[in-house]
């Protein structure tokens, strides 16, 4: 079986290699739309990606400056989301010709090559190569994990452009047989810790992301929608308005039921016996969300904790306070140990991405309120992709990653 990981890495872009890269997320875009447009034509909608292609390649090749490995990856875009729209359709539900419009392009072997401090990405004229990045311990990070090994491949990635940064979304892959001792959940497991937020929908402690830009996206479109339509004030236009909730609602219970899927995964394939996420009482006032990310919050908790009940897997939630502001290694706690996604602690120098830090906080201030003197059933540990992190926090490389690398849990503290 396979094991994938999305790890989301910022890019330093200077001014004449943004202005190329906005150059190809036009082109990009405007050929995934290109194609849609045509699968729609005929009496019935072309999903075949081959069909596609022998349709469409020649036409986007001309009036395009894209690489023709770009125009490829527009045209699997495009017949994957008209895939989605018959399926749809066929479970009798409503779904429209999608289109295009959040800036991102998808990048394979071909058109990226990831070097160890920066990335050489194709554009529609020269390469660029723009850097990494990285806090400056990378140690028990998403990157370290996953990006910067051995152990997993990289597959290709998606290049986005949000809150004025250019973040490249990198996939990695691994190989991995089925393990049933680390697939059950144990009486005395390890807790998932779970941090929410806005532009990272979902962040685990094992180094997960879900990110926010697909559901920003459309709420953006759909806020838009509405607002036109408002506009007209007619009682079609009212009718429009609530058809257009209907497919808004539809369209994100989806997504959430994707990332509560995964998320339960994540539990499983880690021998987790809680998810630990914080009380969501107040959270849109913490975290400066909207009312649309306050009920996706919502709606996520409550997806994740029937479908984990399945498997035995408690949910939980912890007091939130400082989850974001206090280190995970050291403890200190200082509103500028964090700025924007970054967390570096003032005391101890710990660094790493600010939501990943809280997540694990999480997992750990279940721990600390739930151990007891003799185990009685409790977690013995927040789980990492590569070990645990105890009640102290205290890291111990699970026995594979022992074996492995020959760190023992004495000598190492993150």
């Amino acid at each position: 079986m396979e094991k994938r990981r999305t790890v989301p890495v910022r890019l330093t872009v200077d001014s004449d290699d943004a202005a190329l890269l906005r150059d190809t997320v036009d082109e990009f875009l405007w050929a995934a739309n290109y194609v849609t447009h045509h699968a729609f034509q005929g009496e019935y909608v072309t999903t075949s990606k081959t069909t596609l292609n022998n349709d469409t390649y020649d036409d986007v090749r001309d009036k395009t400056r894209l690489h023709s490995n770009h125009v490829q990856a527009a045209r699997n875009k495009a017949a994957d989301a008209c895939k989605s729209v018959v399926e749809k359709w066929k479970q009798g539900k409503k779904a429209s010709m999608p289109h295009f419009t959040s800036p991102h392009i998808v990048y394979d072997h071909r058109t990226a090559t990831f070097h160890d401090e920066y990335v050489s990405l194709a554009t529609v004229d020269d390469r660029i190569e723009p850097d990494y990045v990285l806090p400056s311990n990378k140690q028990d990070t998403p990157h370290a994990d996953y990006f910067f090994t051995d152990e997993y491949e990289t597959t290709g990635a998606e290049l986005h452009y949000t809150n004025g940064n250019w973040m490249l979304h990198v996939h990695c892959k691994k190989d991995v047989e089925p393990d049933t001792a680390e697939q059950a959940t144990p009486e005395n497991g390890t807790v998932l810790g779970v941090d929410l937020g806005v532009n990272n929908l979902a962040v685990a402690s094992t180094g997960t992301f879900w990110t926010g830009d697909e559901f920003d996206h459309w709420r953006q479109e759909y806020e838009k929608h509405r607002g036109d339509l408002q506009e007209h004030g007619t009682r079609w236009a009212h009718q429009n308005m609530q058809a257009v909730g209907r497919k808004e609602t539809g369209r994100f219970k989806q997504t959430l039921h994707r990332i509560s899927n995964e998320l339960v995964a994540e539990a499983c394939d880690h021998g987790c016996s809680v998810i630990a996420f914080e009380d969501l009482t107040d959270i849109r006032e913490r975290t400066g969300a909207s009312w649309g990310h306050k009920w996706a919050f919502n709606r996520l908790y409550e997806y994740v904790e029937y479908k984990a009940a399945e498997y035995g897997i408690d949910v939980e939630q912890v007091d939130p306070e400082n989850t974001s502001r206090q280190c995970s290694h050291c403890e200190f706690t200082h509103p500028d140990n964090r700025e924007g996604e970054n967390f570096a602690c003032l005391k101890c120098g710990y660094e790493n991405h600010a939501d990943y830090n809280a997540a694990k906080n999480i997992g750990l201030r279940y721990l600390r309120r739930n151990q007891t003197g003799s185990g009685g059933g409790a977690p013995v540990g927040v789980r990492l992709n590569s070990g645990t992190l105890n009640v102290n926090g205290e890291y111990e490389p699970s026995a594979s990653t022992e074996a492995r690398t020959g760190v023992h849990a004495e000598s190492l503290r993150l």
